[in-house]
């Protein structure tokens, strides 16, 4: 199949997300002092220089959307002005609101990063990490929406949305479905995950999920990790990133690595979020390993060479994967 060919399948896909929204806001500013109140640098914020994104899942969502799928967002914000704003963030993405549970005196969950020449100097985070209290809503909501569906994504960030009956909920009824699951994890439910299609942490994740130091460079020692990983789980696949070395997949066929394409590492906020995208689409799509994890590779890559949290477009992802011969 040509790459085009094979990339347009994706637009032809619904993918359901479900998972932690989160906004992300950017003071862009200037360091031109130190405090005279403390040992640390001020900031002079910019005029109209405050940026609000949309993250977490609903960056997956718009990652999805960018490469011209149908996303569907299934989340919990809270009944507060960042909820508003996210919804209105969503809405000029062209995105559904359709997904989104609203729930009374819980936060909305933003980060936001002060940043001077393209380098973090701060992040701070408002937050609620509690289990969600509209769990049964959630789980009634995400069965209405799931109809029809090419593949699932579970997005969590640890801040209370995919609680263990949600996932066990959510993973039951797309095996009973025959519908592909992609887990991003974080370290709380990092087990609970079983029977996923395809489970993707990144180093960091694997090493606190396991509570184990990991080698990057040592793929023998990682091959041997995943497959345990992938036994415990009962899961098809492990895509493991590797940051700047990389990606590997495992399966109970092979275990591949490919070395990182990026060309300048400038931040890898989102990078994530991509990789799953992309390996949503490319089980949706029904596409091999091999490409699935080269493909995502390239894709997390690309939105490591710019600053924030970005989505990847069509155009962009069959500009830097072109010249690869696909099986």
């Amino acid at each position: 199949m040509g790459l085009e060919k094979l990339l347009n399948n994706f637009k032809a896909k619904k993918i359901l997300i479900i998972g932690d929204a989160i906004i992300d806001t950017y003071l862009w500013g200037e360091i031109n002092r130190m405090s005279p109140e403390a040992p640390v640098p001020v900031v002079d914020v910019q005029v109209n220089q405050n940026d609000n994104r949309l993250g977490g899942a609903a960056n997956v969502a718009l990652n999805l959307k960018e490469l011209g799928a149908q996303a569907i967002l299934c989340t919990v914000i809270g009944n507060d002005a960042k909820g508003i704003l996210f919804e209105q963030l969503m809405q000029d993405q062209g995105l559904s609101l359709d997904g989104m549970l609203i729930s009374d005196g819980r936060k909305t969950t933003t980060k936001t990063r002060v940043i001077v020449k393209d380098r973090h100097q701060l992040r701070i985070d408002e937050e609620d990490k509690h289990p969600i209290r509209v769990e049964h809503q959630l789980i009634n909501l995400f069965l209405k929406l799931s109809k029809n569906v090419d593949a699932i994504i579970l997005q969590d960030y640890n801040k209370g949305v995919l609680t263990k009956n949600v996932i066990s909920t959510v993973i039951k009824y797309a095996n009973e479905n025959n519908i592909p699951t992609i887990v991003d994890p974080k370290k709380d439910n990092f087990l609970s995950y079983k029977e996923c299609t395809l489970f993707k942490p990144n180093l960091q994740e694997i090493s606190e999920g396991l509570q184990i130091n990991i080698d990057a460079k040592n793929l023998e020692n990682i091959k041997n990790i995943t497959s345990k990983l992938r036994r415990k789980l009962k899961s098809k696949s492990i895509l493991l990133t590797l940051s700047d070395k990389g990606i590997c997949i495992n399966s109970n066929k092979q275990f591949l690595h490919y070395s990182s394409k990026t060309k300048n590492v400038v931040d890898v906020s989102g990078a994530g979020d991509t990789v799953v995208s992309i390996a949503a689409l490319c089980l949706a799509s029904k596409i091999n390993n091999k490409n699935l994890a080269i493909i995502s590779n390239i894709a997390g890559g690309v939105v490591c060479e710019k600053v924030g949290v970005v989505p990847i477009s069509f155009e962009e992802l069959f500009k830097r994967v072109k010249s690869i011969s696909y099986e």
